[in-house]
């Protein structure tokens, strides 16, 4: 999307062994005086990190502008969130109702912007969606109003099965030296097994028909890595990591 706004992006590496978390001091060394803005995403996909509040207000000093993806808002298992709208005002931020509302099939999301940019963006808006269904916006005002308890309830049963994937994964061999802490993912190191996540994934796809993303579609710097998803019941996690460990242990036997 970028490079489709004739943009350059510019990348920053996180890594396991600061718990995927963005690090201000290299944000800053990458800013140029054509920087536009840094984009962040908290709770990330697909490391689970979920920013600080010291963190945060570190990295909205870097830049001219942020924009920031907080789509996995509401998913959050241990201590409080944060929006980037706590430490800035000049930011931009998404979220929709996909994620902590589970309105995936509807598609409906929103953008907070400065003022400012709303004419733009309106027209944007206008030309490429039009307007969502009524009865969708009907049901995100809803959700908004009255779906705070089941809310609470979606994210006590996602601590639950978390917790149940991070032990799995370690106990089938997998590394987890970052448990998550936000969303509904895990990014495993697989890098004692291989160092082509695509290959390897569909070779687990393939012996032990469970579907896992290859962590080299996030980046270089996650090659090496599979994402878990922990949006099944606890039963189907536990079956898939039983049929990922038997494939591992056949394959290093």
């Amino acid at each position: 999307f970028v490079r489709y706004a004739e943009a350059e992006p510019l990348y920053v590496p996180v890594e396991e062994e600061e718990a995927f978390q963005f690090r201000p001091e290299v944000v800053r060394a990458r800013v140029t005086p054509r920087t536009k803005a840094i984009l962040i995403n908290s709770p990330a996909n697909p490391t689970g990190t979920v920013l600080g509040p010291d963190r945060m207000a570190a990295l909205a000093e870097c830049g001219p502008w942020i924009i920031s993806d907080e789509i996995y808002h509401g998913l959050t298992y241990e201590g409080p969130e944060h929006s980037i709208l706590e430490f800035t005002d000049r930011a931009f931020v998404l979220n929709g109702f996909s994620k902590a509302f589970a309105m995936t099939g509807w598609r409906i999301g929103y953008l907070i912007a400065p003022r400012e940019f709303m004419p733009a963006l309106q027209a944007t808006h206008g030309n490429f969606f039009i307007s969502t269904n009524e009865f969708v916006q009907w049901a995100a005002l809803a959700a908004l109003r009255e779906a705070g308890p089941d809310v609470a309830r979606f994210r006590r049963i996602f601590d639950e099965r978390r917790r149940a994937m991070v032990a799995g994964l370690v106990r089938i061999g997998l590394g987890v030296g970052a448990p998550p802490t936000g969303a509904f993912y895990v990014l495993a190191n697989a890098r004692r097994y291989t160092g082509d996540s695509l290959g390897f994934a569909f070779e687990v796809l393939d012996r032990a028909h469970v579907g896992v993303t290859p962590g080299v579609d996030f980046g270089r710097n996650a090659e090496g890595y599979l994402r878990f998803s922990y949006a099944a019941s606890l039963e189907r996690i536990e079956e898939g990591l039983e049929r990922v460990g038997r494939f591992l242990s056949r394959r290093a036997s």
